[in-house]
């Protein structure tokens, strides 16, 4: 736990705030500030601030957030975000010589790496982070390979989750065969390794791709097998497989089941934002803020354009600001649900105002964005042509 957690827990106490009464007040979502007072995400300058306010410390909590942490070359291994002492340090270098040499410190640290890589990616985008994690998951694969028994299933565990890592950022690349392909490769690695939650996510992956190019029964069926798994899941991996399903339903315009699947998804979630420290630690980003808008997005497939409007913008005034990656796809989503609802002027300026940070971070957004402005144009074409400039 970090000297900033750990003041914000004490100061919450004296106060006698829960945790879930500071997120409501700071208008944050309590799974995000549950995972940065356990000290397993840093909390972005303008949390620490609104904490700060919200407990009077006077700028003694924000002071404390913005203390950077100590950091040093980088090793063979090209690790960039969290450098090793120098004790760990030639600990990995001698690992990296002699794989037969890896150890329970050396796993755990390239478990906390890839923690980073996954948050760094949520601000920068998948460009700058590809191919970092291309090369540690051929290291860990190696080491896994001539590790010993003792550390070798952590680390089949391991590969699975940079393999899964990596379909993710194949298909944010629009390489969606490969994310498949290492969808399926990770999936394997799961099962060898007995880790049923890695295994039931990359079921619910390939459900999210079979969304993305309209596939309703390919998203129905992934989610009822990534349900399979059920019992030996934890119930944030349960919701995840549920509202995948929700999703499928409603690209089959199934009103009724789609939003039974969300209900059922709803309620596993809620427990899951109870015990997040259950969770394993690629659900960082599940909460209540982030399934307000996969309900948003499931209205929006089922074309209630008011409704969907209503839920996005509730859940992008609680997404964090440094999810630039997620915030630019949800905000395209929010200029369609405008479009959907007949609001053209809110849709174009949600849209021009998301261009920069979708040109940026986010491929997919830039192509919603690019069919509101083409739906635009063609009903009312001098209101598009703002956002047609700014998607040059």
């Amino acid at each position: 736990m970090t000297d900033f957690s750990q003041r914000v827990r004490e100061a919450l106490r004296d106060e006698g705030l829960s945790v879930r009464g500071a997120a409501r007040a700071t208008n944050y979502d309590h799974g995000y500030l549950v995972r940065v007072l356990g000290g397993k995400q840093a909390p972005s300058p303008k949390l620490a601030a609104a904490l700060d306010d919200l407990l009077g410390a006077g700028g003694k909590l924000a002071e404390l957030a913005s203390v950077p942490e100590p950091r040093m070359p980088v090793s063979s291994l090209a690790l960039p975000t969290l450098a090793p002492d120098r004790e760990l340090y030639e600990r990995l270098t001698a690992v990296v010589e002699t794989p037969r040499r890896v150890d329970a410190h050396a796993v755990e640290w390239l478990e906390r790496c890839l923690a980073e890589h996954r948050r760094a990616e949520d601000t920068l985008g998948s460009g700058p982070v590809v191919g970092v994690v291309r090369a540690q998951l051929a290291t860990v694969t190696e080491l896994g390979r001539e590790a010993r028994t003792d550390v070798r299933d952590r680390l089949v565990s391991l590969a699975a989750q940079y393999g899964q890592f990596m379909a993710w950022l194949c298909n944010d690349q629009g390489d969606k065969a490969s994310a498949l392909a290492w969808y399926d490769r990770a999936h394997g690695w799961a099962m060898e390794a007995a880790d049923a939650n890695m295994a039931a996510t990359t079921l619910s992956m390939k459900a999210h791709i079979a969304w993305s190019v309209g596939d309703g029964p390919g998203c129905v069926r992934l989610g009822e097998a990534a349900r399979w798994h059920n019992g030996r899941t934890t119930p944030g991996i349960a919701g995840m497989a549920a509202q995948m399903q929700a999703r499928g339903h409603a690209l089959l315009v199934e009103p009724d089941a789609a939003r039974r699947s969300l209900d059922e998804a709803e309620t596993l979630i809620r427990g899951a934002s109870e015990r997040p420290e259950d969770e394993p630690d690629w659900m960082y980003f599940y909460g209540d803020t982030w399934f307000l808008a996969q309900r948003g997005m499931v209205e929006l497939d089922l074309r209630n354009g008011e409704g969907a409007v209503d839920m996005l913008t509730r859940a992008l005034d609680g997404l964090p600001e440094h999810y630039r990656r997620d915030r630019a796809w949800y905000r395209a989503c929010l200029a369609k649900a405008h479009t959907v609802a007949g609001d053209l002027d809110a849709a174009v300026g949600v849209a021009t105002d998301t261009a920069g940070d979708a040109l940026a971070v986010n491929a997919y957004a830039v192509d919603e964005l690019r069919d509101i402005a083409a739906t635009v144009t063609r009903r009312a074409p001098r209101t598009g042509r703002d956002l047609v400039d700014a998607l040059r």
